[in-house]
């Protein structure tokens, strides 16, 4: 009787212990003070490409190395640095069937200063239908290593000039994209454009906690640092502060990293990345994700805006393309009489699975997915300079990504392999 006695005491305590350490690390008051530094007036929004997204990724960094993480191929910093391009089109004329064709049905995508091509050039052609989702469709479209034509039906006129978005930046090995505003490809043909090209440096922020027994095996944790910078005043105030779009993530992935680090119970190698332009197209994650193998990639915890309630209120967040892996099932498991749920994403016809910093890995099977409580269609401070701080719940936001933790631990632990997502075969 007195073994059984003590065996129940060692049960019911050790939950309790294994509670105050994670409290002691993921607790609400070191979500603020990250909070503060990475959404403060000082980092004026951490804009891709400007010296203030330098500061906070040295802050990140050095969060990193308090925490024991190691560099990325025992690299001598936590800035995983890389181009892009960025493109001014100077000059555009072309024809179809000898006829000048006016400039604004076509947009060049290229890094290169100059271009010409006609219909003996050796372009794949896809088509964009009418119906479909203008912008996921260009996107993968611009995200497919071949020279492509693409045709962009008549329906998405007034949508069309936006495709000058993927001007911005591009990865200087990127092929060429050359949209254009019709459904049918003319015999004969020639676009030629003219482009000044300046380079623009950038970095991710990468640290790892090496695995054990399956050290090749990878789980990553990552959220975006950028966020829109500085624009024009609204009462007074100019800075979009991002403290929900992504310091939210980002503060998450660093409580993380120093739980991991502090449990050391992780057999699977974990991989936490602060991504870069994730505002500006992805180019940060899609840097990132060129780096590994996906077969070696067991999971991704993509986490984005998890600063303010769900839907469904406190204790609850929502998965991204939760139907398109066990991974979410797995998570929930783990979180039993925890009293907080994982839901499937509530705002499908937003197509969020592909529209975050996991869709990289995702298109290469990877079950990778981001995990937010944004309520889409009602956030009031989304992309505003009234995105601060003050107006995050900090409570549950450590509760958020304590279950994130919690859930995830068989994953990391490699007891738990969820299945992998169907790929995205190249078109």
């Amino acid at each position: 009787m007195k073994t059984l006695l003590v065996t129940g005491l060692l049960v019911s305590i050790a939950p309790f212990l294994f509670a105050q350490e994670i409290g002691a690390i993921i607790n609400s008051k070191e979500a603020e003070r990250i909070e503060k530094v990475l959404a403060s007036d000082e980092m004026r929004g951490r804009k891709a490409f400007s010296p203030d997204i330098e500061k906070a990724a040295d802050f990140i960094a050095s969060e990193f190395k308090d925490a024991g993480l190691k560099t990325w191929d025992n690299g001598n910093s936590f800035h995983q640095d890389f181009a892009l391009a960025r493109m001014k089109q100077v000059n555009l004329t072309a024809t179809f069937e000898g006829s000048s064709v006016d400039p604004q049905r076509i947009v060049v995508v290229t890094t290169e200063t100059e271009i010409t091509i006609d219909q003996s050039s050796a372009y794949s052609t896809r088509q964009i239908k009418a119906g479909t989702d203008l912008f996921t469709e260009a996107t993968s479209a611009a995200s497919t290593p071949k020279n492509m034509i693409v045709l962009v039906d008549s329906s998405f006129v007034n949508n069309f000039p936006r495709l000058t978005f993927f001007k911005r930046s591009r990865f200087k090995s990127d092929k060429n994209i050359v949209f254009i505003l019709g459904s049918e490809l003319p015999k004969n043909f020639r676009i030629s454009a003219t482009h000044e090209v300046k380079e623009q440096k950038a970095a991710n922020v990468v640290g790892v906690l090496p695995g054990k027994s399956k050290k090749d095996e990878i789980v990553i944790f990552s959220g975006h640092y950028d966020h829109l910078g500085v624009g024009k005043p609204v009462n007074g105030d100019s800075i979009f502060n991002g403290a929900n779009d992504d310091a939210a993530g980002i503060t998450a992935v660093i409580l993380l990293a120093k739980y991991f680090a502090a449990i050391k119970n992780n057999e699977r190698t974990l991989v936490f990345a602060a991504f870069t332009a994730e505002e500006l197209g992805g180019y940060g994650s899609q840097f990132f994700s060129q780096k590994f193998p996906p077969e070696k990639v067991m999971a991704m915890f993509n986490i984005e805006m998890i600063g303010t309630e769900s839907k469904w209120g406190k204790n609850s967040a929502y998965i991204s393309g939760f139907e398109k892996s066990d991974m979410g099932s797995i998570l929930q498991k783990n979180l039993e009489g925890s009293g907080f749920t994982f839901h499937p994403d509530p705002y499908p016809a937003m197509q969020l699975f592909y529209r975050s910093d996991n869709a990289t890995l995702a298109r290469l099977g990877v079950p990778a997915h981001s995990i937010s409580t944004s309520k889409m269609d009602a956030e009031p401070n989304y992309h505003k300079v009234t995105d601060e701080v003050s107006t995050l719940d900090l409570e549950n936001m450590a509760m958020v990504i304590k279950s994130i933790a919690l859930s995830s631990k068989t994953i990391v632990a490699g007891k738990d392999t969820p299945s992998r997502v169907e790929k995205e075969e190249p078109r």
